[in-house]
């Protein structure tokens, strides 16, 4: 079933395919949260008006607490109930959940109006910009795991604690050694493309276990739905298979687990508007790209938060790892956070600083709100970087914190300006609960360097 309308679900429920539907919405975290509802109730109700959940599920951390602070205040509102309102094109099989189908929805208040901090949302209102220039945006995420051996439980119970990877060494670009992870990959490879994703590249990476799957690029809003869901079922399909997997972005001193975004804009006619094919002397890149580029490089320090929004993300962009560090933009040079590639209609640019756990709506929703920065200001774009950007001292550095991220993000005025003061606020919010929890906590490290020696 890869069809986008309810006609092919009430055939497919008649004949005892699908029996039920996944309505879900995305949260802060980029995780799928939501319902099952019968077909039949789908199809009569839910289709139609919607289906109530429970507000706070936009205003709660990882571990789905909430508190003051959200544009949601929860408790305020007596956790009472917004709508999921189903977004038909985003209706698939689950093919690692026999007979059950899943829809991704938009939040709403009841009296229609969107939840504007919804992830979802806050990517519509950067395209509706985009809409209004007669541009359309096109993305990829590409997605880096690693595997273990054991279960999730297994790994719960151990607290994280020495587990096997998948792969014994750097399998990057190897064709050989992934035989102990090749039946997990091979399933998520083909159960994904059965859910409607078209692969186009998988290949094991560099940190033991690690391996990545690439689909092809779409609308980015349809990129950014095929990428929760493929998280999601992911890790579905790892639990079944008795195996762990993890897109966290630093799980220790290895290579990390990066999320890079591919993105090119398009004309309203579906034409490509980055290349320039007079413009031999500047790459080919056209006057707009360049503005687009030049607005990454402005916007970055106080947008990071959009890309890295977890404490750990920062232990990915450290000096000494392959990911970015500082702030600075070349051809096809992996040593930048942005980097320009291909050529012609597949011109492009790669954001190389979200990882795994990006949400994927908020990483594009900046990376458009950057380039439209420099495109409305006519930025003048620098001379890319001919060299290696993580050893170069002179190049500006990124945020090195989640606290120093959260700083510029509230104190530059920026994020405010472009996303709104409701969704600067909220996901400050977010931020302060993530920082909170974390400088509360005691960890392994604490208590090896202190508990005899200090």
């Amino acid at each position: 079933m890869t069809v986008t309308g309810y006609e092919r679900l009430r055939e497919e429920a008649a004949a005892g395919r699908v029996e039920e539907v996944v309505v879900a919405v995305p949260d802060l975290q980029g995780r799928l949260q939501g319902s099952r509802v019968s077909v039949p109730y789908f199809l009569d109700e839910v289709a139609r008006d919607g289906f109530g959940a429970c507000v706070y599920l936009l205003a709660a951390d990882v571990e789905m607490a909430t508190g003051p602070g959200y544009a949601i205040d929860a408790w305020a509102s007596g956790f009472g109930d917004f709508v999921l309102r189903p977004d038909p094109g985003t209706l698939r099989p689950l093919p690692w959940d026999p007979g059950t189908a899943l829809v991704v929805a938009d939040a709403v208040w009841p009296g229609g109006e969107p939840v504007e901090v919804a992830p979802r949302r806050v990517l519509r209102a950067q395209l509706d910009r985009l809409t209004e220039l007669g541009l359309t945006a096109l993305a990829g995420t590409e997605l880096e795991f690693l595997v273990f051996r054991g279960s999730y439980r297994d790994a719960w119970e151990r607290r994280y604690h020495g587990l096997e990877t998948g792969t014994r060494y750097n399998v990057d670009y190897a064709l050989h050694g992934l035989s102990e992870v090749e039946p997990v990959v091979r399933r998520i490879r083909r159960e994904m493309v059965r859910a409607g994703l078209t692969m186009e590249t998988a290949r094991g990476e560099c940190h033991p276990g690690q391996y990545e799957i690439v689909f092809r690029y779409d609308e980015a809003m349809a990129t950014c739905d095929k990428h929760v869901l493929f998280k999601h079922g992911a890790k579905r399909i790892a639990e079944q298979e008795g195996v762990a997997l993890t897109f966290m972005p630093k799980f220790d001193a290895g290579e990390g687990n990066s999320c890079h975004v591919h993105l090119s804009l398009r004309g309203a006619d579906g034409s490509p508007v980055f290349a320039d094919a007079d413009a031999g002397a500047r790459d080919g890149m056209s006057e707009l790209f360049r503005h687009f580029v030049a607005g990454q490089l402005a916007c970055l320090p106080e947008l990071t938060l959009f890309m890295a929004p977890n404490v750990n993300s920062y232990k990915r962009l450290r000096p000494g790892g392959f990911a970015p560090t500082g702030i600075a933009w070349g051809r096809d040079n992996r040593t930048c956070p942005v980097r320009v590639v291909g050529s012609g209609s597949s011109l492009r640019l790669e954001h190389r600083v979200p990882g795994g756990d990006a949400n994927p709506y908020l990483a594009v929703a900046a990376v458009i709100a950057a380039g439209l920065y420099g495109i409305e200001n006519r930025l003048p774009l620098p001379a890319p970087h001919p060299g290696d950007a993580l050893a170069d001292p002179s190049v500006p550095r990124l945020p090195a914190t989640l606290g120093e991220a959260l700083r510029r993000w509230e104190e530059g005025g920026l994020a405010a300006k472009v996303f709104g003061d409701a969704v600067a606020g909220h996901y400050a919010a977010a931020a302060r609960a993530e920082l909170a929890a974390f400088e509360s906590a005691v960890t392994d490290w604490e208590r090896v360097r202190g508990f005899e020696r200090l």
